[in-house]
């Protein structure tokens, strides 16, 4: 399970979706990703959207710990861009034991949606996520101060685009914003992945514009969902369909646990 931007092991929807796959008897890892949660005083480089060569790392870790035991990957929001690109670079080959991935609002094609996200209302967006990554900056140079090759702001980036512009680009190997968004996009190898997959998104979602779906092509292994109503990672339901309102997490449960033939499925 990997979570999104500004998240750890500790986001409340891993920990509630973990807990209900654990109900069913189902085994869950929650990724810490570079200079996140436990491991925040550990990276020497820091996480970017698309770091599935750090998630593989993960997938053959458990599968040394679990032999012969299937594996879902499971990301929401930047997670859900990095197992979907993972899975198209597995394409028809192995690795590990996975067999399926589903992804929950993709920001597939990362330029389109920072351009996206800077429009209207969604630049609160923005606005938000661009502090939550300066303040993860900051806190890990507050650690060592000569991480990041010395790296300092000299001014406070608004926007996501100006972050990964002044940051993340040159930080992770890109020569721009724009090579690291079309290289880190999963819209380059959705058509690849042969594993069963299922994307979830809401229709009404700030950040994840539907469109993008439509302009990339996507395996005939992975079905779309999108519902009418959720926003990012929202999906609240009433009580008279799901006990405690997070229509996500029983969908997710749902889909993970039938993967080996349908079965009725305890509401919890």
């Amino acid at each position: 399970m990997v979570h999104g931007l500004g998240g750890s092991h500790l986001s409340n929807y891993l920990v509630r979706i973990s807990h209900k796959l654990n109900y069913l008897g189902i085994r869950t890892f929650r990724v810490d990703l570079r200079g996140c949660g436990a491991g925040e005083s550990l990276a020497k480089r820091p996480f970017h959207a698309g770091c599935s060569d750090d998630i593989a790392q993960c997938v053959e870790t458990v599968s040394a710990m679990c032999l012969g035991s299937p594996i879902t990957l499971n990301g929401y929001s930047m997670g859900a861009n990095i197992v979907l690109k993972l899975a198209g670079e597995i394409g028809g080959g192995r690795l590990g034991g996975v067999d399926s991935v589903i992804a929950v609002a993709p920001p597939i094609d990362l330029g389109y949606c920072c351009r996206n996200i800077g429009r209207g209302f969604n630049r609160l967006y923005d606005w938000d996520f661009s502090r939550r990554l300066v303040r993860m900056v900051e806190g890990r140079l507050e650690i060592d101060e000569n991480c990041y090759d010395g790296f300092r702001f000299m001014e406070k980036p608004g926007r996501i685009v100006d972050f990964d512009t002044i940051f993340t680009a040159p930080q992770c190997g890109f020569e721009s914003a724009e090579d690291y968004y079309t290289k880190a996009s999963a819209a380059r190898v959705l058509a690849d992945i042969r594993v069963p997959g299922l994307i979830l998104t809401a229709d009404d979602d700030s950040v994840i514009p539907l469109e993008i779906f439509q302009m990339h092509p996507r395996s005939g292994s992975v079905d779309l969902e999108i519902t009418r109503g959720g926003g990012h990672l929202g999906f609240i339901a009433p009580r008279s369909l799901v006990p405690d309102r997070r229509w996500m997490d029983q969908r997710v449960v749902e889909w993970i646990s039938n993967l080996d033939g349908p079965k009725k499925l305890v509401t919890i």
